[in-house]
């Protein structure tokens, strides 16, 4: 199984569904992350107004921050290479990356 590892903004919550402006991609994600927690994988987010310092630890994402800056996030690693940037990925590479079809759900789309 990939190691799947979302690299968020800073965002007001953990998964940025709070307030009254939702963003759809964060929506989706989560909805997304959710279906694949219940198949069993795991999927690690990390908020950088709550986990600064992991940003600054994991050698892969502060090294593309450094080149590309802040605007490159999110930034989602799959097996510590950056398979993502600037928005998150899509169904179908969450569906690739991890064996299971998640097309079958329509709501994931």
């Amino acid at each position: 199984m990939k190691k799947i590892e979302i690299f968020d903004p800073a965002m007001c919550c953990p998964t940025g569904l709070c307030g009254t402006n939702i963003n759809p991609d964060l929506m989706r994600i989560a909805v997304v992350i959710e279906a694949l927690k219940r198949q069993g994988v795991t999927v690690v987010r990390h908020n950088l107004r709550d986990e600064p310092q992991v940003y600054v630890t994991n050698k892969v994402v502060n090294e593309f921050l450094q080149k590309n800056g802040a605007e490159s996030l999110p930034i989602t690693l799959v097996d510590d290479e950056v398979a993502v940037s600037k928005g998150y990925p899509t169904t179908k590479q969450m569906s690739e990356w991890t064996g299971i079809n998640l097309d079958l759900m329509p709501a994931y789309k």
